[in-house]
């Protein structure tokens, strides 16, 4: 059996509480003892001498857009960026081509990912059928096949009653409803957040009203239906008061951030760059400080990239014609160390507890999320003082679109642990 013995580690586990120095064995794909000066004959030793040792992080909001758009990222690739960016686990949208509405396509993503992915992908179903609105896709048949929840992300479901039959489905099969909130009525034909700066560069606004008032529509469907809503990527305050009132009142509701939500505004913008171009869109500077302070108060569940990648043939064109979305695999854990950990807003176990428990909660993945004998031997390594420089040209993913290249950071991950092996080191 292939054993793997990390010494000297301060050992992190929001499940328990624990947060002291302590060493790990691993045998296979679980972790077997935790414990003070531990020995194992035929071990592979990792000193994590300074080192955070945490659950393996999980993402529940990527996009690896195979099959259809090998191009711009591939089931390989894409989990190549995510082991370096300290993910052991990520979640596949269904917006491929063909859209994952059925247990064949499933299926044909577990396979891609079983024989060439370093991590562990979790594929998320459709709603509708080619998430088109209108009619239901085959949930149960997905969630047989391995879907651990269903969305139609970045084609928002806008006919309610609709919504409403997706939701007593899902809480009939015991999955997580997941939506991208967003008005298309609203929103049509904006290209970045409504407000001064929107005018001040020429550009149409998206008003972040396309976001609450959808927001506002799934907590009153989950609420009659006992559904379990979760909210992807929000970018308001307002919304974020929404969900933390729903959540107060005792709804199954969940919500995540990404880390560009959280440490970029549409003042931020660089003029015309299109890699600041994303939905929903970079909001106001009092919208940022907003979703930081629920970070804070534990209104928020996960943090999620929404890793969107795209090539520079369609991504290096004017504002207004480019495609939506960034990348942000490899630098999300130096963000939110550097937004969240490093100003003072939340402890470092906090912030475990974002990138682990917090998803595992949502998705039903009971194995994972937690550092414990018996539990998945997925294990995150990082150094929070590490200083790297991110270039967007060495990343593992065959994209390029990110606002952060260039940027220095404190913080970051050193080694990722996929089912006992380490499948990448600094």
């Amino acid at each position: 059996m292939a054993k793997l013995l990390i010494k000297n580690g301060r050992i992190i586990d929001p499940a328990s509480q624990h947060d002291a120095v302590a060493d790990i064995l691993i045998k296979d794909s679980y972790i077997v003892r935790i414990g003070q000066n531990l020995h194992a004959i035929a071990a592979t030793l990792f000193d994590a001498t300074g080192l955070v040792v945490a659950p393996g992080f999980i993402d529940m909001h990527v996009h690896l857009r195979e099959p259809g758009f090998e191009h711009a990222e591939t089931i390989e690739s894409g989990s190549r960026a995510a082991a370096a960016g300290g993910f052991t686990s990520i979640c596949a949208m269904p917006n491929t081509q063909p859209v994952n509405d059925d247990a064949t396509v499933t299926r044909y993503m577990l396979e891609r990912a079983r024989r060439f992915a370093l991590t562990n992908v979790f594929p998320i179903g459709a709603i509708t059928k080619n998430s088109a609105g209108e009619e239901l896709a085959a949930i149960g048949s997905m969630k047989n096949a391995g879907a651990v929840a269903i969305s139609d992300d970045g084609r928002p479901v806008m006919n309610s009653r609709v919504m409403r039959r997706a939701m007593e489905f899902a809480r009939a099969f015991d999955l997580p409803v997941i939506d991208h909130c967003e008005d298309l009525n609203l929103s049509a034909d904006g290209d970045m957040h409504e407000g001064f700066e929107s005018v001040r560069l020429g550009l149409r606004g998206i008003p972040s009203s396309s976001e609450d008032v959808m927001v506002a529509r799934d907590i009153l469907l989950a609420e009659v239906t006992g559904a379990r809503f979760h909210a992807a990527h929000v970018s308001t305050g307002r919304s974020l008061e929404m969900i933390a009132a729903a959540k107060a009142r005792g709804l199954a509701v969940s919500c995540e951030v990404t880390p560009h939500h959280i440490s970029l505004a549409d003042s931020d913008i660089l003029p015309y760059d299109s890699n600041y171009k994303m939905r929903p869109p970079l909001r106001s500077a009092s919208d940022v400080a907003a979703l930081v302070a629920g970070v804070a108060a534990g209104s928020v569940d996960a943090v999620a990239t929404d890793h969107a990648p795209h090539p520079g043939s369609e991504k290096m064109q004017e504002f207004e014609k480019c495609p939506f979305g960034v990348i942000g695999l490899e630098t999300a854990l130096a963000v939110a160390l550097e937004r969240l950990v490093h100003s003072g807003k939340i402890s470092l176990l906090r912030l475990v507890e974002l990138f682990t428990l917090g998803p595992a909660r949502i998705l039903g993945l009971a194995s994972r999320g937690r550092l414990c004998p018996g539990a998945a031997s997925d294990v995150t390594i990082f150094d929070p003082e590490l200083v790297w420089t991110y270039d967007v040209n060495r990343s593992l993913s065959k994209s390029r679109n990110s606002p952060f290249h260039g940027k220095t950071f404190r913080g970051g991950p050193v080694a990722t642990v996929v089912n006992g092996a380490i499948v990448w080191r600094r």
